[in-house]
C-alpha cells in the first residue's frame, strides 16, 4: 500500500484532485496529515528508568581485502 499524504493546509485544494486521480489504482491511499505536532521534541529526555540505545544500522563491512588490480 502507498500512502499519498496530504498536509492539512492544502487539503481542500489538493485531496479530491489526488483523490481522483488515483482513483484506479487500489495501491494507493490518500490521506490528510492531521498530526497538530511532532510525536517527539527535539531533546527530549527518555523516561526515568529506560536508556535510549542509538543503533548503527549500516551493514558491516565484507571482510577481506581487494584483489590487485593490473593496470
Amino acid at each position: 500500500m502507498i500512502y499519498c499524504v496530504v498536509p492539512e493546509p492544502l487539503a481542500g485544494e489538493l485531496f479530491d484532485k489526488l483523490v481522483a486521480y488515483y482513483a484506479d489504482d487500489p495501491n494507493v491511499e490518500v490521506i490528510v496529515d492531521r498530526r497538530a505536532s511532532e510525536r517527539r521534541a527535539r531533546g527530549a529526555k527518555a523516561p526515568e528508568g529506560t536508556q535510549r540505545t542509538v543503533r548503527d544500522r549500516r551493514r558491516p563491512r565484507v571482510a577481506g581485502e581487494f584483489p590487485p588490480t593490473t593496470g
